[in-house]
């Protein structure tokens, strides 16, 4: 039997084209941990998706896998909402005053006891230093226009422009906090060639 992997499994959400398109998210469960400031200087930021792999591959390695393998999963990739008070102060010359939510997806079928022991396999063993910070939560983001970005993170500002401009078009508003999905790992792959999912919640 083959591993659960929510990216090849589910491509309208992991995916999407590189031309901007609409889409309903469904709810989905996370491990969630809260910050501020620029991602490529902040310890925090560091600290918090340590803790976030750390208790992640505990709840897969230590609980769903070891006590029932048919159940094995693909953790799913690293993801950030990034947003400020005032979403309309929000932009990329302002990353010291980004506040965002880092997090991990869980699968749906793992219980609130399973994550409850995760993070306590978690603190046993490596105790990091944002734990005291995670939380979990549902996570329903609703209407969304998303795209496949590939290039450099701090080249994303005209894909973002084109993927909200396509939405205000087909006459929605921007509703929400700015999403981004990591298919590409920042320390292995070159700049020009990691994979991002960008989506931006939208309504009527």
């Amino acid at each position: 039997m083959s591993k659960l992997d929510y990216k090849k499994q589910f491509p309208q959400y992991y995916r999407p084209k590189k031309k901007p398109g609409i889409i309903d998210i469904p709810e989905m469960n996370f491990f969630m941990i809260d910050g501020k400031g620029d991602p490529n200087t902040s310890k925090e930021y560091q600290d918090a998706v340590e803790c976030l792999y750390a208790v992640s591959y505990a709840l897969k390695m230590k609980i769903v896998k070891k006590n029932n393998p048919a159940d094995d999963y693909v953790v799913p990739p690293l993801e950030g909402l990034w947003y400020m008070d005032d979403m309309n102060d929000w932009s990329m010359a302002n990353k010291n005053e980004w506040l965002w939510t880092m997090m991990i997806r869980i699968p749906d079928f793992v219980t609130e006891e399973q994550i409850k022991q995760s993070i306590q396999i978690t603190k046993e063993s490596k105790d990091p230093i944002a734990l005291p910070k995670l939380y979990f939560k549902k996570y329903n983001e609703g209407t969304v226009v998303q795209i496949m970005y590939v290039g450099s993170y701090s080249d994303e500002g005209p894909t973002i422009k084109l993927m909200h401009d396509h939405a205000e078009n087909e006459e929605y508003s921007l509703d929400g906090k700015h999403h981004e999905i990591y298919l590409g790992d920042p320390r292995k792959t070159a700049p020009e060639k990691l994979k991002t999912i960008i989506r931006q919640p939208i309504r009527r």
